[in-house]
């Protein structure tokens, strides 16, 4: 009956299964939870402001492939997304930039500085943190110092349980002092939202004749694996299972459960026309939680009564339940951990692995949707 089982209706899910799809596939679509748009799955809460159930999901990508994938499911709403860090009293632009520097020291000082960072690096660049606290120069040492103490070290604390040198360089990296002043948190040529949220997105990418949709059902209860083959319904499946849940979930826990990092949210509706004045505020020195999304900003909503906010907590993943994995934790220990579950996937015949959990690795959404484009584009002929 099916030529593809896709396990997860998340943006891997969904991709995938549409490419698969329109190259005359069948593919039956398997989600665990009750709806669909995995973890960008959004929704109008009680006062009807559509807000993110799973935390904020900004879009950003210069793939004109991606881009143009996504656009045929649905209009976009738009922006630049920014970020301010409240830093004691005061609110600076992250990641830390050439308006974040003149904020921070007097004009003299600063331009000196601005001078420095551009005769070392270039205008433009995005210099990781880590690389700047390498430097010898006193100046360049002085801005690294800042910005690490006020900018990443508490918040890196705060968001992944380690300290900063414990955290593999390829998280780090994405906390950038960029030369620039350009206020905006990415640099890609398309940033915004989907116009009219994530999950009617979703709707229409899985809207297709040759696509089956079961939610509320576990992948593990509906397919088996038997001496290296797939059995689906009891009979013996030649075709391919995409998996996109948690690696070591689908072979129970065999060497031990995976690190992650889960996020608790506090949502808070108010009675008044803002909050923060703007979509995103990271607490980077105070505060137990690590940002406050205020989603009216975030998904340009003008004609709603009131606002609602979400507290961020991040903490360590437990697997107990009503846990979400969102971030895997990596360094050498866990990804050695990480390719004893590859080895008992590759027994598997006609098994892929896509996505964050299933590869044990961070995406975005633009480059998770290009992976899952290559795979379909591989594995769909």
């Amino acid at each position: 009956m099916y030529d593809f089982i896709v396990a997860g209706a998340g943006i891997a899910g969904a991709t995938v299964a549409r490419s698969l799809a329109e190259k005359g596939k069948k593919v039956l679509v398997v989600e665990k939870r009750d709806h669909i748009g995995g973890n960008c799955y959004d929704e109008k809460d009680e006062r009807g402001i559509l807000i993110h159930k799973y935390g904020p999901h900004i879009f950003h990508t210069s793939d004109e492939k991606v881009y143009e994938f996504l656009s045929r499911f649905t209009e976009w709403y738009m922006f630049g997304h920014e970020v301010v860090a409240k830093v004691n009293d005061k609110l600076i632009p992250v990641p830390f930039n050439l308006n974040t520097l003149h904020m921070v020291y007097d004009k003299e000082k600063a331009d000196r500085l601005e001078k420095k960072l551009i005769e070392k690096f270039g205008e433009g660049a995005r210099v990781p943190i880590l690389k700047l606290r390498e430097q010898e120069d006193e100046d360049m040492a002085e801005i690294a110092d800042y910005v690490y103490k006020n900018v990443f070290l508490y918040y890196t604390m705060k968001q992944w349980g380690q300290k900063p040198e414990d955290i593999n360089p390829e998280v780090t990296g994405r906390v950038p002092v960029v030369i620039s002043r350009d206020n905006r948190y990415f640099g890609d040529k398309y940033q915004g939202m989907p116009l009219n949220g994530y999950t009617p997105m979703f709707e229409k990418m899985l809207d297709h004749e040759n696509i089956d949709v079961e939610t509320g059902k576990d992948i593990k209860d509906v397919v088996k694996f038997e001496n290296g083959d797939i059995s689906f319904e009891g009979e013996k499946f030649e075709g391919g299972l995409i998996y996109t849940g948690p690696i070591d979930d689908l072979f129970n826990l065999k060497y031990d459960r995976l690190p992650y990092r889960t996020l608790d949210f506090d949502f808070e509706y108010m009675n008044a026309e803002s909050f923060q004045g703007r979509s995103v505020v990271n607490y980077t020195v105070d505060e137990d939680f690590t940002r406050i999304t205020e989603f009216k900003y975030l998904t340009g909503q003008k004609d709603v009564k009131g606002t609602t906010i979400v507290r961020e907590y991040s903490k360590g993943y437990s697997g107990a339940s009503g846990e979400i994995p969102y971030y895997a934790i990596i360094n050498d220990e866990n990804l050695a951990q990480y390719e004893k579950y590859v080895s008992e996937s590759k027994k598997i015949k006609n098994l892929y692995l896509l996505g964050r959990l299933a590869e044990y690795k961070y995406y975005n959404i633009d480059a998770i949707t290009a992976k899952a484009l290559e795979l379909a584009d591989k594995i769909g002929q």
